[in-house]
């Protein structure tokens, strides 16, 4: 009882911090509109930034895919789970990216937390004198792959390429890895990927893209952050995920067929894991038709129009609204206990805004995530700067 004793003080310290976390029950849908714990509720704090995860079409695909292969896999992919949907899916996702690399192959996986702790350790397997160069503000799962890869890293401070050139030249490794977010998921802000990748040929060091909140949302296609910078290279090594702009679940590697080939052997959260239920990288078929495809561009057209509205009709005095033109629009706020007041008085009124604090974010840099969907619509869009105008002012 003293091990559970510990354990309680532990959560009341983080409770004195305004640190707890707590969940809510979704009842419907993923939408712009949701049913929580009996409440409808405007909600601007999910990821479906096309608004595909209730598309009709992605669901008729999805029951089709149970149809055809079942629910579960039943085994990983190096066993007997690497079912003819999977292999569809990589072919089509090396498709999908593919004008951006040389040789493209892609790898899928059950998330994207496990794909990036895959391309990490998988390319740092085997080579003790590896290096990797981190951004200061990549998501956790890039951190604990780095960490979990055993070797030298150093984290170089957020898109400053001056640093990062300075520890690429110092670095005498074979084996060289710059990792970075493309979409900073807290910011909303872009990394410099045209001179990051610069760096990289300079120095011959793999550029591992983390374009979680960029697949499905930049370019003319939808093809990412690689197309919406119009980059190609062969040291390049591309994540995107499928559980959000795309709206169903999931994760892949794109890159050089030997870097996934690479991985195949060697990453264990890709060797000792159940496959995904194939049904889903059924599904993932249409989903990528539609983002490719005129419903796509016309959705992030929508994206597009709402943010430019939210940047106009803000009037923030002590509160910052961070730089943005993706659908991550934080409005920094600065104090934990703020911070939370702000957002469960947004919900009161019916907006589910995310209230961000450490360790998500560094101390003293608190704020509501407000995250938009081409499921919105301007009256959405309208409702939320008039809450946040009035509500900045009633907190004074």
């Amino acid at each position: 009882m003293d091990l559970i004793k510990r354990l309680n003080q532990q959560l009341q310290a983080l409770d004195d911090q305004q640190l707890i976390r707590k969940r809510r029950t979704v009842n419907s849908p993923c939408g712009a509109r949701v049913n929580v714990d009996g409440r409808e509720l405007l909600a601007f704090c999910s990821n479906d930034y096309l608004g595909l995860a209730n598309h009709r079409k992605i669901k008729l695909a999805l029951q089709e895919g149970a149809a055809i292969y079942g629910v579960g896999s039943g085994a990983s992919h190096l066993i007997s789970g690497h079912v003819r949907a999977h292999a569809m899916l990589e072919e089509r996702l090396a498709e999908f990216v593919g004008a951006h690399l040389e040789k493209p192959r892609a790898i899928s996986f059950c998330t994207g937390y496990m794909a990036n702790l895959a391309v990490i350790t998988g390319l740092t397997a085997g080579d003790k004198e590896a290096e990797i160069f981190s951004e200061e503000l990549n998501h956790a799962s890039l951190i604990d792959g780095v960490r979990l890869s055993r070797v030298k890293a150093h984290v170089y401070p957020h898109a400053d390429l001056q640093a990062l050139e300075v520890l690429l030249k110092a670095s005498h490794a074979a084996t060289k890895v710059v990792v970075t977010d493309s979409v900073f998921s807290m910011d909303g802000n872009l990394a410099p990927l045209p001179q990051l990748l610069a760096l990289c040929e300079q120095h011959n060091a793999w550029l591992v893209v983390d374009d979680a909140h960029g697949f499905g949302t930049l370019g003319d296609k939808g093809h990412g952050a690689l197309e919406h910078f119009n980059l190609r290279s062969p040291y390049l090594v591309y994540m995107g995920t499928l559980g959000k702009a795309a709206g169903v679940g999931g994760a892949f590697i794109a890159a050089h067929e030997t870097v996934i080939e690479t991985l195949i052997q060697k990453a264990r959260p890709y060797i000792f894991t159940t496959a995904t239920p194939p049904a889903l990288a059924h599904a993932l078929l249409t989903s990528l038709d539609l983002l490719e495809g005129e419903e796509g561009a016309t959705r992030r057209a929508q994206l597009q129009a709402l943010v430019a509205q939210l940047d106009d009709g803000l009037r923030l005095e002590r509160w910052q609204r961070l730089p943005s033109k993706t659908a991550i629009q934080p409005i920094l706020i600065g104090d934990n206990a703020e911070t939370m007041r702000a957002g469960a008085a947004l919900y009161e009124q019916g907006l589910w805004i995310g209230a961000i604090r450490p360790p998500t974010v560094a101390p003293g840099t608190a704020r509501l995530r407000v995250t938009l969907s081409a499921a919105h619509n301007s009256m959405d869009v309208a409702k939320l700067i008039g809450a946040l105008n009035a509500l900045e002012r009633d907190m004074k």
